[in-house]
């Protein structure tokens, strides 16, 4: 019997209401394609992880570290986060992550300036960077034509 395809994945990118505005990104085409494939999710989110409350004040990477709209320096919150995700990656033994773009966590290739300026630059979130140091294949939700090859791909396994 093949074994069933694990997926780590961004809580806002199914419709939890995790994001720092308390909303979510919610999207369905991603919905449908985990559907499709009949993949087990593993939700995270790893903000939510680290203690930060439903809203929280804006926050982005500035050099090594995070801080918040308001100048707070909150590093420690975003390490806890990264390594708590991992930390059930591992334990749920995920075939690949989907992890939201932009996010000073989840940004897989690109995360804002640390202006609070809405610019974007190459870059990743501390999850991300926490997951590809570990190997763990990551894709973000705006990659979903390599997701599906990649499901092909561990469906034919």
């Amino acid at each position: 019997m093949k074994k069933k395809i694990k997926v780590l994945i961004s809580a806002c990118l199914l419709g939890d209401n995790v994001k720092y505005s308390g909303g979510n990104n919610l999207t369905p085409e991603l919905v449908t394609l985990l559907e499709k494939y009949n993949v087990k999710i593993v939700k995270i989110c790893p903000e939510c992880f680290a203690g930060l409350p439903i809203p929280r004040v804006p926050s982005e990477i500035l050099g090594d570290k995070v801080f918040s709209k308001d100048g707070r320096d909150i590093t420690e919150e975003f390490l806890k986060g990264a390594e708590i995700s991992y930390i059930i990656a591992k334990k749920n033994k995920i075939d690949f992550v989907i992890l939201k773009e932009r996010s000073p966590s989840c940004g897989s290739s690109y995360i804002y300036d640390g202006s609070f300026s809405g610019k974007v630059i190459q870059g990743q979130g501390f999850t991300a960077r926490k997951l590809n140091e570990e190997n763990i294949v990551i894709f973000s939700e705006e990659n979903l034509k390599e997701i599906e090859k990649y499901l092909e791909k561990l469906n034919k396994q």
